[in-house]
């Protein structure tokens, strides 16, 4: 499948309204949302447990009913715009129309939902391309008794390092069942978000010393933009924390003892992730305050030395006023030595202003 270039956060485009598409529809009725239409689907198959490994793509949808017993299942469903095999694959997998309704619709808000039989969660993956961009992309996970799904739009993910150890048979993973692979697949989620985070913060941190040192017009541009984006990752990101807690305190048995410990640890990750977009958060909206703040100080200050200056030639102004007068009688204009003395009481005036606002710190 073609890949198509993914959107990226900061770049002001008008999205169509996809909503649109869905209004007078029953709920549960399978209508893709999103940006990649018209593309085609692929499904990758990892089969595994603590003594093999298999990994296959397969050409049809009925081999996933061909899977051995004994065995953890890893489906990758790549593409999401073919809504008849998304729909023929959601019967096969015994999945509720409503959720395959969410796994299609791009925009579904992060969410985590227990049917009988499966959890399935909403999540947003993010990551950085090669541009150093966030990237935002939908991903849907379902966690069944042995196998976990995995639905995406495009093959690039942040996956690469679960599929890894997988393969190597490093860690504990390929011991364990369903549920720590789905857990796997959530910290891979979870432990992303710092990456972004760490971009953001620099961005921030650039701000501020350009609003220190030299604002300009486009600081406040750059400023509104990146208050923007953080925003937006308030709103993918911090959902998380809570959909962490409801699968800690689920009652399902499809979730062990033993991964309840290890969510509680991607909890502690994402509860730092949270306060760090707080903090963020609270410090992109300062940092427009600083802003107006150091212009003001800047228009002060020019202000001050108009006013300094205005204030030094205004006495200037009011000798050369008198002396511009046109009366006859003036005896100043008799005198030999007059023009010098006035360009002297001149001088005088303007260094002892000079020398006043000097003392008092104004220059």
């Amino acid at each position: 499948m073609a890949r198509k270039i993914p959107s990226k956060i900061g770049l002001k485009v008008r999205k169509p309204r996809q909503r649109r598409r869905k209004i007078g529809k029953a709920p549960g009725t399978i209508t893709y949302l999103g940006e990649r239409s018209g593309g085609t689907s692929s499904i990758d198959l990892l089969v595994y447990n603590e003594d093999t490994y298999e990994k296959s793509t397969l050409e049809r949808l009925e081999d996933l009913e061909k899977t051995p017993g004994g065995t953890t299942q890893l489906v990758n469903v790549v593409g999401l715009s073919d809504e008849s095999v998304m729909s023929r694959l959601g019967q096969m997998a015994a999945l509720n129309a409503l959720t395959v309704e969410d796994i299609v619709n791009t925009e579904q808000r992060p969410k985590i939902d227990e049917y009988e039989g499966y959890i399935f969660g909403v999540f947003k993956m993010l990551y950085l391309n090669g541009d150093k961009k966030i990237v935002k992309e939908h991903v849907a996970l379902v966690l069944q008794q042995d196998r976990v799904y995995v639905f995406q739009e495009i093959a690039e993910d942040v996956f690469d390092g679960v599929r890894q150890r997988l393969e190597a048979h490093t860690g504990r993973i390929r011991s364990r069942g369903a549920d720590y692979l789905f857990f796997a697949l959530l910290d891979a989620l979870v432990d992303n978000y710092f990456l972004v985070l760490e971009v953001t913060e620099d961005k921030l941190d650039a701000l501020e010393d350009e609003v220190y040192l030299k604002p300009n017009s486009e600081t406040a541009f750059r400023i509104q933009q990146l208050r923007k984006e953080i925003i937006s990752l308030r709103g993918w990101i911090a959902p998380v924390r809570d959909l962490i807690t409801r699968l800690i305190e689920s009652d399902s048995p499809m979730i062990t003892k033993d991964t309840r410990l290890f969510l509680r640890d991607a909890l502690d990750h994402a509860n730092e992730i949270h306060e760090t977009l707080q903090l963020q958060r609270e410090m992109a909206f300062s940092l427009m305050d600083m802003y107006m703040s150091s212009v003001s100080n800047r228009m002060n200050e020019v202000m001050k030395v108009l006013t300094i200056m205005a204030s030094i030639f205004i006495p200037l102004t009011f000798i050369a006023g008198i002396y511009g007068m046109n009366f006859e009688y003036m005896p100043e204009l008799q005198w030999r030595y007059g023009y010098f003395a006035v360009w002297g009481v001149m001088g005088v005036i303007f260094i002892a202003l000079i020398v006043y606002f000097r003392r008092k710190g104004w220059l």
